[in-house]
């Protein structure tokens, strides 16, 4: 079973946020471009994948190259934070729960 969680935050910024995280998980985060998502950090442990990355991306040449929600179900939150774990871990729920500014918006598993 695959868990997937979407956390998301208006009064932090993308690189806070990394910052945050990573002092709490002592994770690594690599800066990643996309032209789906535009730029985003990863963040790849043993225990599942941490994505970061803002709610609002530029938009492409495909389309009108208006920038768009990544999330349009969470328009408020201004940064996202992705996690996806093998299974439930409710440590790791609970530790990112403690970051002030941080609202758990989503949980999907498959």
């Amino acid at each position: 079973m695959t868990d997937h969680h979407t956390y998301g935050t208006s009064g932090h910024s993308v690189s806070e946020l990394v910052r945050l995280v990573s002092d709490r998980f002592s994770l690594a985060f690599s800066e990643r471009e996309s032209s789906y998502r535009g730029i985003y950090h990863l963040a790849d442990s043993p225990d599942g994948r941490i994505e970061i990355q803002p709610n609002l991306v530029p938009g492409d040449d495909g389309d009108d190259g208006e920038d768009e929600l990544y999330a349009p179900e969470h328009p408020g939150a201004q940064v996202l934070l992705l996690i996806t774990t093998p299974a439930a871990d409710p440590t790791l729920q609970a530790r990112l729960a403690s970051i002030e500014g941080l609202a758990h918006l989503d949980h999907q598993s498959w």
